[in-house]
């Protein structure tokens, strides 16, 4: 097994459990990590054989532009993304943040973590 990792993502979204959240938007982060078999691509150098960071990315980058009210559906969605789109991946963890949240006092970031691993296959 191995790990890829994006981390340090940023995007301007519409997101927020306020409805003047959704309509003048904020800054987010995400931070991203999957655990697959690298094996295969540390010995070809075949981009086939790993998880494109580049496609992951754009997963995350699409999943962004959907409002949502809560960080934790955001994280979700991108899970499942990730899950129904790379079947080899075995766990993924993303984290997202929203820079500056509405809590009535200093606050850089406010974060959520989600992880999940893909259930072994019965033999």
């Amino acid at each position: 097994m191995g790990q890829i990792a994006l981390e340090g993502l940023e995007f301007f979204a519409f997101h927020g459990y306020y409805d003047e959240e959704q309509k003048i938007g904020n800054k987010y982060g995400v931070d991203l990590r999957v655990r697959t078999n690298l094996y295969r691509a540390g010995s070809t150098d075949h981009l086939a054989e790993t998880v494109n960071y580049e496609v992951l990315y754009r997963v995350v980058a699409e999943e962004m532009q959907a409002p949502a009210r809560l960080l934790e559906h955001l994280a979700h969605r991108i899970i499942d993304r990730i899950m129904h789109e790379f079947g080899h991946v075995r766990w993924v963890e993303v984290s997202v943040s929203k820079f500056n949240p509405p809590v009535g006092g200093i606050c850089q970031r406010a974060r959520v973590t989600l992880k999940r691993k893909r259930p072994q296959p019965l033999m």
